[in-house]
């Protein structure tokens, strides 16, 4: 069966309706990822998709790596505004860390089969897609806000030099909870759930013990670590 394209008037760059064309965009670039894959999907059938000309969807997106980067940036959004709640009223620090990474499953659900197709490519070391990557830069930040929060409002004692660093610790946790979510086949991501609920109490325990003396000396030693694999 054919696909009916609507075609979407095209408001002059700055116009009020240019932010609805760049929403069409970015939800016609994702169907079609979906459908076909990543690589099979060209910037001109997202754009008769779209039912914009190739031109405007270039004004909008430079490159599908683009696109990708706006599908970043949303999803992060909704990540921030579902742990808004949570982030308000828990003060337990495992309850934080494990509310924030099962809200990430739960908002990221409907992207999963789209995840799975495209995981490859953010997986190279040297594509802008990468979390590592200069282009990621925004999303990682905003992630990694999420755990600054995540520890600043806990009232758990913890070594001070490694509440420092333990935002950005938790980040690289998380992506360990991406890459275990993208391979979960289980039915509304079950054992991703279990993954997260047996790996935070151990997080848990370990942040717990750093501030205690016979134990500050090991946490410093993998802060010096974490220090020096970053220069």
């Amino acid at each position: 069966m054919s696909r009916t394209v609507t075609k979407v008037a095209e408001p002059s760059p700055g116009s009020r309706g240019s932010d609805r064309t760049r929403e069409v965009i970015v939800e016609t670039a994702l169907r079609l990822f979906r459908e076909r894959g990543y690589e099979a999907t060209t910037m001109r059938a997202i754009a008769a998709e779209a039912g914009v000309s190739v031109g405007n969807a270039y004004y909008y997106f430079a490159s599908k790596e683009a696109l990708i980067q706006a599908y970043y940036d949303r999803a992060q959004a909704e990540h921030e505004a579902a742990c808004e709640e949570l982030l308000a009223t828990e003060r337990s620090f495992a309850a934080r860390l494990g509310g924030v990474l099962r809200e990430w499953v739960r908002v990221s659900e409907p992207y999963h089969e789209f995840a799975v197709k495209f995981f490859k490519h953010a997986a190279e070391p040297s594509n802008p897609l990468s979390p590592f990557s200069a282009e990621s830069s925004p999303a990682r930040d905003s992630s990694i806000a999420i755990y600054q929060k995540v520890v600043d409002g806990s009232t758990d004692r913890m070594d001070a030099d490694l509440r420092a660093e333990l935002p950005e610790l938790l980040w690289l946790m998380s992506l360990g909870v991406v890459l275990f979510w993208v391979h979960d086949t289980s039915e509304g991501c079950h054992r991703t759930y279990r993954f997260i609920e047996l790996t935070v109490p151990l997080v848990d325990r370990l942040v717990g013990l750093s501030h205690l003396p016979g134990l500050r000396g090991v946490a410093r030693d993998f802060i010096a670590g974490v220090h020096e694999l970053r220069s």
